[in-house]
C-alpha cells in the first residue's frame, strides 16, 4: 500500500492536543467558511490579473496612487508579472487553492518592502503613500486569512496556524516489531532525514535535535503523552521547544497478518509563525511532504534493513545506507 493520507478522528489518550476532522470543519477563521473561501480565492485570482495588468501597462500610474513618483518602471512591471502569476496560480488549483493564494500573500510582503523603500528613496507624496499602504495592508490581512482557511480545509494547518500532517503506509512486519522499533527513539534518525539525534532522557522524556536550513539546528524536550505497546503513541514538546509541537503514530494489524499500518498525525508550529507556515508551503518544506519521505524509508528499513538513496540523494548517487537495528518478523 502507497502512503496516503489518514482520516482518522482524535487519537485516544492524545487529550486536547488533536482535534477530528469534523471538529476542525466547525471552526472558521474569521468570518470565512469553506464556500466564502473558495469565492473570496477566485476573486482575490481576477484581483491579481486586474493589478497585474495595470502595473505592466499603465505602471506610473499605479505607483502615483500609491503617493510615489518612479523614474523606471521596471520594478513596477515585475510586479505586475508576479500578480498575474499568482492569479493563475489560484485558477488552475480547483475548489481549494490554498497554495496560490500563499503565493499572494509572499507577493504582499513585496509591495511592502517595495512602498516602504520606494517612500524614503524616491519624490512621495506622504499622505497619498500611507493611504496606499493601509490598502496593502488591508488586502494582505485578507490575503492571509483566506490562504489559512483553505489550508485549514486542505488538512494543511490548523485553525491556530500550525502546519499539520496526517499520513499513513503500510509495512510487512508485525505491529509489535514497529512499534518496538519507533519507540527506540534512537532508531528515528535512520529514516528520518531532517532529525539529527534522539536522546531518551528518562522513561517519558527525550532531548530531540533537527537540522534546520543553512546549516542550523534546533533542538526541544519532548514528553510521551500517552503509549499502548504495540498500538499507540503520542507526544508533544516541552515549553521553551525552539519548534513547538505534538504528534501521534498508530499501529494498527493488518487483515491476513499481512503487516502494519502505520498512521502519524504531526502538527507543529514553525519559526515565523504565518510567515514560517507560508514559505514552508510555497517551498515543498510542509509536514505532509517530509513524513511521505519519512515513511517510505521506515517501510525500507524495516523490510529490507537499509536505505537506497537516490541520484538526488546529499549522500551521494545510488548509495546504500545501512541500518542495522532492524526487527525481526514474528
Amino acid at each position: 500500500m502507497d502512503t496516503t493520507e489518514f482520516q482518522g478522528g482524535t487519537p485516544p489518550g492524545a487529550g486536547s492536543y488533536f482535534r477530528s476532522t469534523s471538529e476542525e470543519r466547525s471552526i472558521a477563521l474569521g468570518p470565512i467558511k469553506e464556500v466564502s473561501a473558495q469565492k473570496l480565492a477566485r476573486g482575490l485570482a481576477w484581483f491579481s490579473f486586474a493589478l497585474g495588468a495595470a502595473e505592466l501597462l499603465a505602471p506610473r500610474t499605479v505607483a502615483s496612487l500609491g503617493g510615489i513618483k518612479i523614474r523606471r518602471t521596471w520594478l513596477m512591471r515585475l510586479l505586475g508579472l508576479r500578480e498575474i502569476a499568482s492569479g493563475a496560480l489560484i485558477l488552475s488549483q480547483g475548489r481549494r487553492p490554498a497554495l496560490g493564494v500563499w503565493s499572494r500573500v509572499a507577493g504582499d510582503a513585496m509591495d511592502i518592502a517595495a512602498l516602504t523603500a520606494a517612500v524614503f528613496a524616491l519624490p512621495s507624496n506622504k499622505a497619498a503613500a500611507a493611504l496606499g499602504a493601509a490598502n496593502v495592508l488591508a488586502v494582505t490581512a485578507t490575503d492571509i486569512a483566506c490562504a489559512r482557511e483553505l489550508s485549514r480545509q486542505q488538512g494543511l494547518m490548523t485553525e491556530e496556524g500550525a502546519l499539520r500532517a496526517r499520513k499513513s503506509i503500510a509495512i510487512s512486519q508485525p505491529p509489535h516489531a514497529v512499534y518496538e522499533f519507533w519507540r527506540r527513539f534512537e532508531n528515528l534518525s535512520t529514516f528520518m532525514y531532517h532529525l539529527d539525534s534522539v536522546r531518551t532522557l528518562s522513561a517519558t522524556r527525550s532531548r530531540w535535535v533537527v537540522k534546520a536550513p543553512a546549516g542550523t539546528r534546533v533542538e526541544w524536550d519532548a514528553e510521551i503523552i500517552a503509549d499502548e505497546p504495540g498500538r499507540f503513541l503520542a507526544w508533544r514538546s516541552l515549553p521553551g521547544a525552539d519548534v513547538a509541537n505534538s504528534g501521534s503514530v498508530r499501529f494498527e494489524a493488518l487483515p491476513g497478518a499481512r503487516g502494519t499500518l502505520v498512521r502519524v498525525d504531526l502538527q507543529y508550529s514553525p519559526p515565523g509563525h504565518v510567515a514560517g507556515a507560508a514559505v514552508a508551503l510555497l517551498f515543498n518544506r510542509s509536514p505532509r511532504q517530509q513524513i511521505d519521505d519519512d515513511l517510505r524509508r521506515l517501510k525500507q528499513v524495516l523490510e529490507t534493513g537499509e536505505v537506497i538513496r537516490s541520484d538526488g540523494s546529499p549522500e551521494g548517487t545510488g548509495t546504500v545506507k545501512q541500518c542495522p537495528a532492524r526487527p525481526h518478523a514474528a
